[in-house]
């Protein structure tokens, strides 16, 4: 039902190039809606174990920003230093960065593995981090929950103050005995297959290391 497979690519390599360039213009709407999506005010019908581990953690997220002046640079780190230990225990940084490096996840060693997930982690968190200040009470609609067996999907949608909405599906799976999300889809762009294209292509021009260098240069 969900997409399970670590290592699946884009079948069509002819607009490979052209697709890349368009999501990568949309991937600062895509982080951006995904972290206000952990911030907004949400309006749940009902849910399940899923969806209850994104619910828990918007609620102690809410709390921490809802009388932050996030425009203000001091507030706004401190703000995320806050937000780090609510925010990152829901999602399974290693099963994001396995599926996002794609089939070369297999060729590396687990030292390099590790270092890899550190280095991606960081860079993810400070994707995230510099759209913070783009949170104005924006809500959160619950559309639907659907599980097979240790997978799951929340569909969610993102109302911002013009009325506009934005489409918002986590995948989560359950790992030691808790769902995590490992994928956000924010109108149809996955953060994982967005990652894992660039970094096929980073790849095929450039040698493991030199990736993960400019990967720690991006994060720092």
């Amino acid at each position: 039902m969900f997409e399970r497979n670590h290592f699946e690519l884009p079948a069509d390599s002819v607009s490979l190039t052209c697709m890349m360039a368009m999501r990568q213009k949309r991937l600062g709407l895509v982080c951006a809606v995904a972290v206000l999506l952990l911030m907004g005010e949400l309006r749940w019908a009902f849910a399940g174990e899923p969806t209850d581990a994104i619910r828990s953690a918007i609620d102690r997220g809410v709390d921490v920003i809802k009388d932050v002046n996030l425009r203000d640079r001091k507030q706004r780190v401190e703000t995320i230093e806050r937000l780090r230990p609510i925010v990152y225990p829901v999602f399974d940084f290693r099963e994001m960065a396995m599926r996002s490096l794609g089939a070369q996840w297999r060729v590396i060693d687990g030292q390099q593995q590790s270092e890899f997930v550190a280095v991606f982690t960081k860079l993810l968190g400070k994707t995230y981090a510099d759209q913070i200040a783009l949170y104005n009470g924006q809500q959160v609609a619950y559309k639907s929950e659907k599980i097979d067996g240790d997978f799951a999907e929340v569909d969610t949608q993102l109302i911002a103050k013009d009325r506009q909405r934005y489409s918002v599906l986590y995948r989560l799976h359950k790992s030691e005995g808790k769902w995590r999300i490992y994928d956000v889809v924010v109108e149809d762009i996955s953060i994982v297959r967005n990652y894992r294209e660039q970094f096929r292509t980073a790849l095929n021009k450039n040698s493991f290391s030199t990736v993960l260098s400019n990967m720690k240069e991006k994060a720092n």
